[in-house]
């Protein structure tokens, strides 16, 4: 057997596969796909439409994940302006067709409803522009945060699952589990991931079927989906429109009052939105974990000396913004498989006493695709194979490991410098560790046999996932090493990253900005810990 031409194929296909995740689909899927028709939103408009000067009761920067169930909840007693930097997610099959899963993620223009970047850790990343937020271009998987997560962040347990049911209703389905998925589910109770939960959103130890927000003709649905529950008469959505900064009055203050924001839309124009008078009127950033933290410093709330250098005047020196970033780390191995596997995103997940999560997707032909990574070198030589396979991964929980957020320019557009240190606790290192060998069990187990090719043992499977090129960190690792160094090597993100904005840090447990009135943070900029094994469900009931 020729490992050397397996090795080629199998480091282009992994490359391609699991930087840009580009499933790509059959003639059949692709034939079978509906076409979902767009919400037709009265409020939407594109920010070169709007007035220079306009004012509401509440001002939300950002149309994700979060920022759409808060805006669709607010427009029901009050005037809403939600300010969306990216376009709309409709009509654009990248984004709503499963089968096209990973396209955005490797599309690297300037309209693309992915913005990549990468950390100082040497991980390539992305986060999103586009309304909806991450919802359009993760892998879809659906399901709740634990009881003691929802105890310990001090929340009413009531009025959280009140908020998981209302976006169920809309955006959370059962998934239909084929072969490839089942097997998977059946060798982590094999490797004792027990007891077997069946379906549920439930975050339960043991292994279980989770949620999905594409329905069952492969159709994705987002946090703008739930925008049909605004009040068409209370809210304005104005895409492509780029906060650049809060605006604070400070005369005659007790201490700062967020008051309006200066946002620009396509052309570069220059807009201004202000809060009406009213006590309860406010302005909420929702701009995710990179760009709440980026926000706030920009307006000038932030480490004072940081802001100086970068000539922004200081509002609040607060120096715990952007700090407790973190991202959990990812760590994955590819399995080639004798037998057509069908194309599917994140179902199973093992979720574990040791504190890794164990999930897996597959998929065919995954050599092509891949538009600009280390991939390319390798994918380019590669003949038009179709190759079948998947990858079982796992996902440390918490993290325990942090790092940090500063600016890089005072553009709102550039990415932040971030750095999330990955493994730099040893317990997040030993879950990874615990998490692989876990994976092995997997692949050795009787319900996973006929996935996978004798000849392609352990050590092999490890040592070709470790020669890809996953990320831009160098490369030590060989089978004579410890699973250690395989995890630090291989390490990706799986876009759970979290933290800038912290509660008691950065915000109260009501998520008001200490030392500011008038100005909330609601995302997952947050968060102390990635919620369940999945983050998207528990951002969106947040919102809500």
């Amino acid at each position: 057997m020729n490992l050397g031409w397996w090795w080629r194929l199998f480091a282009g296909a992994l490359a391609g596969f699991l930087f840009f995740h580009g499933f790509a689909a059959t003639e059949t899927v692709m034939n079978v796909v509906s076409i979902r028709i767009a919400p037709n939103y009265s409020f939407m408009y594109d920010a070169a439409s709007a007035s220079t000067l306009s004012y509401y009761d509440y001002i939300i920067v950002g149309g994700g994940t979060a920022g759409c169930p808060l805006a669709a909840t607010l427009s029901q007693n009050a005037t809403v302006l939600l300010l969306e930097r990216g376009g709309s997610p409709y009509g654009n099959p990248n984004i709503t067709k499963m089968a096209s899963f990973g396209a955005a993620l490797s599309d690297l223009s300037r309209s693309s409803p992915s913005q990549r970047f990468i950390s100082e850790d040497g991980v390539i990343n992305a986060r999103a522009r586009v309304l909806g937020g991450g919802s359009c271009i993760n892998a879809g998987f659906y399901t709740r945060a634990s009881d003691e997560y929802i105890k310990q962040a001090g929340w009413d347990g009531r009025l959280v699952n009140e908020s998981y049911q209302w976006m169920e209703k809309s955006v959370a389905f059962e998934p239909s589990l084929g072969q490839w998925q089942s097997a998977v589910r059946d060798g982590l109770l094999e490797a004792g991931v027990m007891p077997s939960n069946g379906f549920t959103y439930d975050h339960i130890y043991g292994t279980k079927v989770g949620g999905t927000i594409f329905d069952q003709q492969g159709n994705r649905h987002t946090a703008a989906d739930l925008l049909e529950y605004a009040n068409p008469s209370g809210l304005t959505v104005l895409l492509h429109a780029s906060v650049h900064k809060i605006l604070f009055a400070i005369k005659g203050k007790r201490r700062p009052k967020a008051h309006g924001v200066v946002f620009r839309d396509a052309t570069g124009a220059k807009h201004k939105a202000y809060l009406k008078q009213g006590s309860k009127n406010e302005i909420i950033i929702s701009a995710g974990a990179l760009g709440s933290p980026q926000l706030l410093m920009l307006s000038g709330v932030g480490p004072a000396q940081h802001l100086k250098s970068h000539d922004i005047t200081v509002v609040l020196d607060q120096p715990l913004v952007g700090q407790g970033m973190s991202d959990n780390p990812m760590n994955a191995v590819f399995i080639p498989s004798p037998l057509p596997v069908e194309v599917s995103l994140i179902q199973v997940v093992g979720i574990t006493h040791f504190g890794s999560y164990i999930e897996a997707a597959s998929g065919e032909n995954f050599a092509g695709g891949a538009s600009s990574s280390p991939a390319v070198e390798y994918t380019n030589n590669l003949d038009e194979t179709t190759f079948r396979g998947g990858f079982i991964l796992e996902k440390v929980m918490g993290p325990i490991s942090t790092g940090h957020l500063e600016l890089r320019t005072r553009n709102p557009n550039d990415n932040p410098s971030v750095t999330f240190n990955y493994f730099k606790d040893p317990q997040d290192l030993q879950r990874c560790v615990q998490g692989i060998q876990t994976i092995e069990k997997i692949i050795e187990s009787k319900a996973f046999f006929r996935f996978r090719y004798e000849f392609l043992s352990w050590p092999i499977l490890l040592n070709m996932t470790a020669n890809a090129p996953l990320n831009l960190l160098p490369k030590h690792y060989n089978p004579s090493m410890p699973l250690e160094v395989f995890c630090k090597d291989t390490v990706m993100t799986i876009w759970h990253y979290h933290g800038g904005c912290q509660v008691g840090k950065v915000v109260d447990l009501d998520y008001k900005v200490l030392g500011v009135d008038a100005l909330r943070v609601i995302d997952g900029s947050t968060f102390n810990d990635s919620p369940g094994t999945n983050p998207q469900a528990t951002v969106m009931m947040l919102g809500r």
